[in-house]
């Protein structure tokens, strides 16, 4: 797999991004149809919330256990699985007779999505063997999400009001089908040398933990927070978190390795993804029910208004993934923390919905910090890991990703639903959303400045000696190394 020339390399990491895309595609797609489907299935905001979340969350709790299943019985096989399941999903969702059964459509979606990405990143890092060549196809991977964001929403718009919201799943069809048939001619198999053993107990607790506080945070403004089932879900959260803590670190083979975390990088890249895409979900949201049910505009027009973030996140990513090469991840974080917690500041303290020029300048601002902070993510996740847990810090830096963005919808969802039931209207009733906003962008300054520096390092190096005595750590530029 190592010899591959150029060319075919450049071919693996295009169909590795395809699948990127579909996936990010998806969701940000399915924002701008969000008020269609909410009038044509009669769905309360909780019911949008769980229309993005049932998918997110289900891609999250399976995430890790599909990176361990593609090193164990073959990369190309599980890649290849997930995308028939993805497009197979896609149809479902297209026919969906009901708001309850797109949820449960959207679930079968997301069974193939967790087989794509984790896999793909493997393939990534056993295609691209030099550390720089490495951190610029990271880069690349990073714009493919830039894209979606460009792309996602106009393209939604327009199919939504010219076709329908039930045809902006059918794009995924073709694009599927082409990305299965180019995998099959084109991916090597590849496996790990030292594949992971299943942890099914683990994986279980997981699921629990993800669903149980996305479902009390979404549906605490409808039931109440003394509710049985709020307070039921609540106690089951805290009982598969400490049942977690208990039980991973006495295997052998745990689904995540509490000794990762005293790594002070691969720790905060961990608290970065979820803070990042926190804020990234809860900013689409809620720009999404503004621009169409406030300012009353069509699909098509909101999702011009969202293009100034799009297109700075599509272009600053690559910009990021070289400065991650070159210089280290810090200067992009620091960056992404500052423009980020600016762009919600623009919301929360100065109204910035009823300024043209001050909403414009908050969506480019969100949208270079949002480039710039995936790049860094990855490869802060996986530097210093041993070559043998590259491929699982790679996975739970996607996992981090995937809850950030679950967790933003529930809670700044949560936040509107229970402003707007109080009476408020939809500008009073999002102010603490952005507050909320402005406040993970703080947290991704301050966790970025903590933990990218030499004691961070330090910490890193320590911790793959503790988990792997033999290979050196790799190269502190911060790439992530070969599985």
């Amino acid at each position: 797999m190592h010899h591959m020339s150029r060319g075919r390399r450049l071919l693996v990491l295009a169909i590795c991004c395809t699948s990127l895309l579909i996936v990010s595609l998806d969701n940000t797609v399915l924002n701008v149809a969000l008020p269609a489907i909410r009038r044509d299935l009669d769905a309360s905001v909780s019911g949008m919330q769980w229309t993005i979340d049932a998918y997110t969350l289900v891609l999250a709790s399976l995430l890790m256990l599909a990176g361990s299943t593609g090193d164990r019985i073959g990369r190309r096989r599980v890649f290849a699985w997930g995308l028939v399941l993805f497009t197979a999903g896609s149809l479902l969702c297209s026919l969906a007779p009901s708001l309850e059964w797109l949820i449960v459509f959207r679930m079968i979606q997301a069974v193939g999505g967790s087989m794509l990405n984790p896999v793909a990143m493997s393939i990534i890092t056993n295609t691209f063997t030099d550390p720089r060549e490495r951190a610029r196809a990271i880069g690349v991977w990073g714009a493919v999400v830039g894209i979606s964001m460009a792309a996602g929403p106009l393209i939604g718009g327009l199919l939504v009001d010219t076709v329908g919201w039930r045809s902006i799943f059918w794009i995924n069809l073709p694009v599927g089908l082409l990305a299965l048939v180019l995998t099959l001619r084109y991916i090597p198999e590849s496996r790990s040398e030292q594949p992971r053993r299943p942890d099914p107990v683990g994986q279980l607790l997981i699921v629990a933990l993800l669903g149980s506080v996305t479902y009390a945070i979404i549906e605490a403004p409808t039931l109440g927070w003394s509710s049985p089932a709020i307070i039921g879900c609540s106690l089951a959260a805290v009982a598969a978190l400490t049942a977690l803590l208990v039980y991973e670190p006495r295997r052998e083979e745990p689904l995540i390795d509490p000794r990762f975390f005293r790594s002070a990088p691969f720790s905060g890249a961990t608290v970065i993804a979820v803070c990042a895409f926190a804020a990234l979900s809860g900013f689409l949201f809620l720009n999404t029910l503004y621009l169409q049910e406030v300012r009353e505009l069509d699909a098509l027009d909101a999702g011009l208004w969202m293009l100034p973030m799009a297109t700075f996140a599509f272009l600053c990513a690559p910009v990021s993934g070289r400065l991650v090469g070159t210089k280290g991840p810090r200067l992009p974080l620091l960056i992404a923390g500052v423009t980020m917690a600016a762009s919600g500041l623009l919301f929360a303290a100065f109204s910035a919905e009823g300024d043209t020029t001050l909403m414009f300048a908050g969506y480019v601002l969100f949208g270079i910090g949002f480039g710039l902070v995936n790049a860094p993510i990855t490869n802060t996740a996986v530097s210093g890991m041993p070559r043998s847990q590259a491929g699982v810090a790679a996975a739970v830096a996607s996992t981090s990703r995937q809850t950030g963005g679950a967790l933003g919808v529930a809670v700044i969802g949560a936040v509107l639903a229970g402003g707007t039931a109080g009476g408020a209207d939809f500008v009073t009733a999002a102010r603490p959303a952005w507050w909320i906003i402005t406040a993970l962008g703080l947290v991704t300054l301050v966790v970025g400045a903590a933990t990218t520096g030499p004691w961070a390092r330090a910490t890193a190096a320590r911790t793959a000696r503790e988990l792997d005595p033999g290979p050196p750590a790799p190269d502190p530029v911060g790439a992530p190394p070969r599985v």
